[in-house]
């Protein structure tokens, strides 16, 4: 790991979220207190039984920091591809629709 690149101290905090979706390889977390929702792989959590929508689910965390002004450029274009194939596929099945 690279915690050198922090220059913040950890400040640990305990979080808690309901279980909102689970499909064969990800689990959906929306978190309490209104502040927000993730996604996860399955192999990230920490399970006695398989987990349901509806269970709640607890953890520690830090806060995200930001390492630096510069841009991954090579994130950005793979992101910007993504977009791309993402709207070429609706526009065909748009297409398909009025067919």
């Amino acid at each position: 790991m690279d915690n050198e690149r922090l220059h913040y101290g950890d400040k640990i905090i305990y979080m808690e979220g309901v279980i909102v979706a689970v499909d064969d390889c990800s689990i959906s977390v929306d978190l309490k207190g209104r502040l927000g929702f993730f996604k996860a792989p399955k192999r990230m959590f920490i399970c006695d039984t398989e987990p349901k929508v509806g269970q709640e689910v607890g953890w520690n965390m830090s806060f995200p920091e930001q390492l630096g002004p510069e841009v991954n450029e090579k994130y950005v274009s793979n992101i910007e591809k993504e977009r791309r194939k993402q709207q070429e596929m609706q526009a065909r099945l748009d297409a398909n629709k009025e067919d």
